[in-house]
């Protein structure tokens, strides 16, 4: 079945898009990029163990995010090191 010209134009966009590399971000080792997402992870949890705390009126629950919260800042700082 024959294309139209339009289904040829976007994928010759999105080939173009494809091969395009961004010149502004340098290109990451394996290890970099695992890094840079375990570091995003943490930081989400720990986003999400602040927002617990604030929730949070029992004094033992509290005490565990709390710690939940110290260890996750640990972990990124060793991380970012």
């Amino acid at each position: 079945m024959a294309r139209g010209w339009g289904s040829k134009s976007i994928e010759a966009q999105q080939e173009d898009a494809a091969t395009r590399t961004t010149p502004g971000k340098p290109r990451l080792t394996r290890e970099e990029a695992a890094r840079q997402r375990e570091t995003e992870n943490l930081r989400l949890s720990l986003q999400n163990i602040v927002q617990q705390l604030d929730r949070s009126h029992d004094g033992r629950h509290r005490a565990m995010l709390e710690q939940a919260k110290a260890d996750l800042e640990r972990r990124i700082e060793q991380l970012s090191r």
